[in-house]
C-alpha cells in the first residue's frame, strides 16, 4: 500500500511517501541553481516532494540563502528544479513561507523591523542537550 499510486485530488503520485520540507540554505539572493534541481532530483523516488520554506516576499526571510518566489529571477530559477523532478515524472510542491516575527532586522530590507501580525514578541525558546 505504501508503495502503490495514490491519486491526491486528481494529481497521480507514485507512491504514498512525502518529502517533507527541510531547509537546505543554499539560494544566495533566493536564487535556485544547477545545485538544488540535482539536490531536488535525487529525490524523486519520493511519490510528492514539498520544498523547503520559499520566501514569499523580501519582508518574508528568516534565514540566508533560503529561496525566494517574490521576482521574475528567482521564479525563473524555479523553473529548472521542477523541470529536474517533473523530467523522472515526479510531483513537487513548494512550501511558501513568511517567517514574520521571528526574523531578524538582519534579514530585512533596510533593517527595518520584521513583519508579523502582532506586536507580540516571539519567545525564545533554548534547548538542552
Amino acid at each position: 500500500m505504501l508503495f502503490d499510486k495514490f491519486n491526491l485530488k486528481n494529481i497521480i503520485l507514485s507512491n504514498r511517501i512525502i518529502m517533507a520540507p527541510m531547509p537546505r540554505t543554499r539560494s544566495k539572493n533566493g536564487i535556485m541553481t544547477e545545485m538544488n534541481a540535482d539536490y531536488y532530483q535525487q529525490r524523486v523516488s519520493v511519490g510528492l516532494i514539498i520544498t523547503e520554506g520559499t520566501s514569499i516576499s523580501p519582508t518574508s526571510m528568516g534565514y540566508l540563502y533560503v529561496p525566494g518566489l517574490y521576482n521574475a529571477a528567482q521564479t525563473e530559477s524555479w523553473k529548472q528544479v521542477t523541470k529536474a523532478v517533473h523530467e523522472k515524472g515526479e510531483k513537487i510542491f513548494t512550501q511558501l513561507w513568511h517567517v514574520g516575527r521571528v526574523s531578524h532586522i538582519s534579514n530585512q530590507p533596510n533593517h527595518f523591523q520584521p513583519v508579523a501580525p502582532s506586536e507580540i514578541l516571539a519567545k525564545i525558546v533554548w534547548a538542552r542537550v
